[in-house]
């Protein structure tokens, strides 16, 4: 995303998301219900924990560090189950898929820079929220526009929301045909940096094999395209491509091998902002790249919010073992209301960028995480994430001197 962005008369943007089913955010969902369980017995667990599938198969395995025990076979069978993989006909299920483990202690090497960071390593100063060292080194990115009230990119936006779509039509029985695996892509025209009109709209729906695809068209046009994408926003010339190979009923892990944390684009901006690389599915929260990165979307909402920029974008480095991070840029490609250095300053007074700071801002070490592993990590007006939160809006627009 460039400059040229907001002076070019026409430009076209595209993002995609994919249902509960995909195999990808099956493997995401394992991950972190059992990241979850953890979690609530043992809120100071190291987990670190990733999933594999395949027709008939699905394999944990990771660095998990915990003074509970948790069933792990069962917890992966409950979300199998719940995705809806129910019935053998699907040719993967619940009941009969095999399930391996294998998992192993967190690294020590690894454990003694989290445990203990370089700050109180060597500073008789250090305070509480300097003993956790980041549990990585790497970079964490944060976005926010004024493109929807939740403050996304329109395209990822709708593409979450038909995703979302396509699973409440299957489980009220609206649809009964479908099956669980889907995809969806929405391209977005913009004229000078604004959302104009829906170019296309692509829709890949697993299904019964007694449909025909006239039906599924008109169907997922009716009760899915129609009921979530504004009307003002498509025309005579808006496209859809529905099913476009014709047929999609092999799906699921019968047709695609998955893993944790191949989404990432899915589950942050939907490309439209940059990404530091890291997924989130699994990741207790002394991970910086989850954390950390949920922290960046609570500043970049909370600046947008406050009307300090119309696009901001935030990039956050740490290194491992280290409590406060090697840098913070911003971005605000070109619609900033006030200065950078403005922006900047007001980030180091309002928010504490420390994992063991972030942790307790966003009251990370709780069972929350298996809700966020489908349909996005951001812009989610459907659930109550403290990162998605606005409290700090008002008192930067005041800092800040706008009116």
């Amino acid at each position: 995303m460039t400059n040229s962005f907001k002076n070019s008369p026409k430009y076209m943007l595209t993002s995609e998301s994919v249902t509960e089913g995909h195999p990808d955010k099956i493997c995401d969902q394992i991950s972190d219900a059992v990241l979850d369980v953890i979690l609530g017995k043992d809120p100071y667990g190291r987990v670190a924990c990733e999933t594999g599938i395949t027709n008939g198969l699905i394999i944990v395995m990771g660095e998990i560090t915990t003074d509970c025990y948790v069933e792990v076979p069962q917890v992966v069978r409950k979300v199998v189950h719940d995705i809806g993989y129910t019935r053998p006909e699907y040719g993967f299920d619940f009941q009969s898929c095999g399930v391996m483990v294998s998992i192993q202690e967190q690294s020590k090497d690894i454990a003694m820079g989290v445990d203990e960071s370089a700050e109180v390593k060597t500073s008789s100063t250090a305070d509480d929220l300097d003993k956790i060292g980041a549990g990585d080194q790497g970079m964490m990115v944060g976005f926010a526009c004024n493109e929807t009230s939740e403050l996304m990119p329109l395209p990822i936006s709708l593409a979450h929301k038909l995703c979302r779509r396509l699973a409440q039509v299957r489980r009220d029985n609206t649809l009964p045909y479908l099956r669980p695996d889907g995809k969806s892509q929405v391209t977005v025209e913009y004229g000078n940096g604004i959302p104009r009109r829906i170019d296309s709209v692509v829709i890949g729906a697993q299904h019964n094999p007694d449909v025909s695809l006239d039906k599924i068209e008109k169907d997922i046009i009716e009760q899915v395209i129609r009921v979530v994408v504004p009307a003002s926003l498509m025309d005579d010339r808006t496209k859809y491509h529905i099913n476009a190979t014709g047929r999609f009923v092999i799906g699921g892990p019968v047709s695609d091998t998955g893993f944790t944390g191949r989404k990432i684009l899915v589950d942050t901006y939907g490309g439209i902002a940059r990404h530091g690389g890291g997924a989130f599915s699994g990741k207790d929260p002394t991970k910086v790249d989850r954390s950390a990165t949920y922290m960046a979307r609570y500043i970049a909402k909370n600046m947008v919010a406050a009307g300090l920029a119309e696009r901001l974008e935030i990039q956050i480095a740490y290194v491992i073992g280290v409590a406060h991070p090697l840098s913070v840029s911003i971005e605000t490609f070109g619609t900033a209301k006030v200065k950078q250095e403005v922006i900047l300053d007001l980030i180091n007074k309002h928010f504490d960028l420390r994992p063991g700071a972030i942790i307790q801002t966003c009251n990370l070490r709780r069972p929350i995480y298996l809700q966020t592993a489908c349909y996005g990590h951001f812009g989610r007006d459907d659930l109550d994430l403290p990162w998605e939160r606005t409290d700090k809006a008002e008192i930067l627009k005041k800092e800040a001197g706008l009116k």
